[in-house]
């Protein structure tokens, strides 16, 4: 009987391991693309360099990225609505990133085009992108959405959380009426008209021409639909979950969803436990009601909450890592878009340091393998695994390549 017990025990440990194995031997011998990852503007923030050791101050680097298995990162260029020089602020983030691959040319390579792509992947070098998150850092100018796609910007987000005088954002949208301006006069964004003008249009065609993706994450639903009826290319939503599951303005409703895969697009999951968990506004908002005190301290230091939420949770992590959903939720949110529309519309934005909480073992870009080894758990091919890491992008990079 002991013999028996013992054999069993031991073909279960050894069954273990090679899962263990076997998962990791997928996902290392996969492409992975991150289509949203906010290091660039986290370290001119801070004062750091992507080449160095920054374990613990973020949640990326560049040896963290080789070590979890990152193949193509698109760098996201950013920064908020109140920035008075958008494109110089992009320029400076995109000159910074240049900068890493430049002293670093064993490990990071600049990239263009899939060919590109493949050829460092094959050199073991991560493929560099830019994604700008934000249409306000054009200004206005179809010239310098010209410059800033000649630089890199392989997608542009037409808004961030801040609407531009062409589109509305989701965040405005849901909060303002629909109204049109005088003629000749510019509306502040409470009252601005929701959607597309002709020149957010005239927006959308010229990043159709160029090869840029359009990014719908962010944008308002009016946007939205204007921008899929303008679009004559499969669009990207580069950090963006279900609405359905988790209620939040950021993301998808069903009718959106099945809209990106009529189009042939794609939906990158965000990794935030805000947009994964409609639970997680309710704890954040208790564990902020305990500070409040000192969060109104803050406040008046700078008037940013984001200033404010970064600073409490790095203060208090015990706490905020009670806050955090668990590993299950991102799979829940990818398997709902599955069913609906279909493998070969989802992959991964993960959104890493751009957001305070995580899903709980999902710490930095280490632990990328822990979406690898929870698509197999869940029953997924090997061959859709690839699709979901990377190969959903690459197709929708080529689709929209100029012919």
């Amino acid at each position: 009987m002991k013999i028996c017990v013992l054999i069993c025990s031991l073909f279960f440990l050894l069954g273990n391991n090679m899962h263990a194995q076997d998962y990791k031997t997928l996902h290392f011998g996969s492409i992975l693309v991150d289509t949203h990852n906010d290091i660039p503007s986290k370290a001119i923030e801070r004062g750091l360099s992507f080449d160095a050791d920054l374990r613990n101050k973020t949640h990326s680097d560049l040896r963290r990225m080789k070590e979890g298995g990152v193949d193509v990162q698109l760098f996201s260029i950013w920064c908020d609505g109140n920035q008075p020089h958008p494109f110089a602020w992009a320029n400076r983030e995109m000159d910074t990133v240049l900068a890493w691959t430049t002293r670093n040319p064993r490990d990071m390579v600049q990239t263009f085009t899939t060919k590109e792509i493949y050829r460092a992947v094959k050199d073991k070098k991560l493929a560099v992108m830019f994604g700008v998150e934000g249409g306000h850092m054009i200004e206005n100018d179809l010239n310098k959405l010209d410059a800033l796609y000649k630089k890199g910007a392989k997608y542009m987000t037409l808004t961030w959380n801040n609407s531009t005088d062409w589109a509305s954002s989701a965040l405005d949208e849901s909060t303002a009426p629909s109204t049109s301006p005088p003629k000749g006069e510019t509306l502040p964004d409470s009252t601005r008209k929701k959607g597309l003008t002709e020149f957010g249009k005239q927006v959308v065609k010229r990043m159709n021409e160029l090869g840029m993706l359009v990014d719908l994450s962010h944008v308002g639903e009016q946007t939205f639909w204007d921008a899929i009826h303008t679009t004559t290319k499969p669009v990207l939503v580069s950090h963006s979950c279900v609405y359905s599951i988790c209620p939040h303005r950021r993301n998808l409703k069903d009718d959106q969803i099945r809209a990106v895969g009529k189009n042939g697009g794609v939906i990158h999951l965000n990794f935030y436990s805000g947009f994964l968990d409609s639970a997680f506004e309710r704890r954040s908002d208790a564990f902020t009601a305990k500070h409040k005190p000192e969060m109104d301290s803050l406040l008046k230091i700078n008037p940013e909450p984001y200033f404010m939420n970064e600073y409490l949770f790095e203060k208090y992590p015990e706490e905020v890592k009670a806050l955090r959903p668990p590993l299950s939720v991102i799979f829940d949110h990818l398997d709902y878009i599955v069913r609906m529309i279909g493998v070969d519309h989802v992959g991964l934005g993960s959104d890493f340091d751009g957001v305070n909480s995580l899903p709980q073992e999902l710490d930095d870009v280490t632990k990328f393998p822990l979406i690898t080894k929870g698509l197999l758990e869940r029953g997924y091919s090997r061959k859709d695994i690839r699709k979901i890491l990377g190969g959903n992008f690459l197709r929708l990079y080529e689709a929209n390549q100029p012919k």
